[in-house]
């Protein structure tokens, strides 16, 4: 990471980071921890996280604060953003990461089914933004990063409740952008295209993912989480100060 931009601006500022124990969320996790911000992240998975949290502490970086919370719960992710500001103090940076892309088809999809991949895809990423909105007002002003996904841009099939939550995520940016703008409060949204974290690696990269890549993607090297990471610094930092309301594809050029 050290070829790369250091921000002043995020230095002590306290971030709040969804599903930060895996895959891409950890790797903003140990970007912001490196830029020395103050982090807390919430994930499921305890074991996962709390290895991370000593890997970020052993390699000199300021530990993260990882609060164990299942986000479907909507009055635990509440009671994370509290405890999060009472330790770390208010605030500024939301990074709304978490999320699950598991394959489903349209016909086997019941109701219950799909009220549950909103919660888990879309519901909290409102939720995160409500709670932690009055800090970021009182500190006056912040930075919100909310995951869209290139899946419904590409009109992909094969999980439609899952590209029904990452399309209407553009909906709760642009419209909090407009809503929040008058307090500072910066909102936006990152789109990822195929990353490699070890889940897709192990579950659907085989040969004709290689070729998937080659043949859409104008650059042709893999992208990997560090790639979104950085992004998600920049749209933190100060030095994105006057963008909000925009989408942010790193997709190597597939859409």
């Amino acid at each position: 990471m050290n070829q790369f931009a250091v921000y002043p601006s995020l230095e002590d500022r306290v971030v709040f980071v969804t599903g930060g124990g895996s895959g891409i969320g950890a790797s903003i996790v140990e970007h912001f921890c490196a830029q020395k911000s103050k982090v807390a992240f919430v994930d499921i998975a305890a074991d996962a996280s709390r290895t991370l949290a000593d890997g970020i502490a052993a390699a000199g970086h300021p530990k993260p604060l990882f609060i164990p919370c299942d986000l479907r719960d909507i009055e635990a992710l509440r009671a994370a953003v509290a405890q999060a500001n009472r330790q770390l103090g208010a605030i500024r940076v939301l990074v709304n990461n978490a999320a699950n892309d598991d394959r489903h088809k349209p016909m086997d999809v019941t109701v219950a089914y799909w009220d549950e991949r909103l919660q888990v895809n879309l519901r909290h990423q409102f939720f995160a933004a409500q709670a932690i909105y009055p800090q970021m007002k009182a500190a006056g002003g912040g930075s919100i990063v909310n995951f869209g996904s290139i899946s419904w841009m590409n009109a992909e099939g094969g999980y439609p409740a899952y590209t029904a939550s990452k399309a209407a995520v553009h909906g709760i940016t642009r419209g909090l952008a407009r809503d929040w703008g008058s307090d500072n409060i910066r909102v936006n949204t990152v789109v990822p295209g195929w990353i490699m974290t070890e889940r897709q690696i192990r579950l659907w990269l085989d040969e004709t993912g290689e070729r998937q890549i080659r043949e859409n993607q104008c650059l042709k090297e893999k992208l990997y989480p560090p790639d979104i990471a950085r992004m998600v610094l920049w749209l933190a930092a100060d030095d994105s100060r006057l963008c909000t309301a925009q989408n942010f594809v790193v997709d190597a050029g597939w859409t």
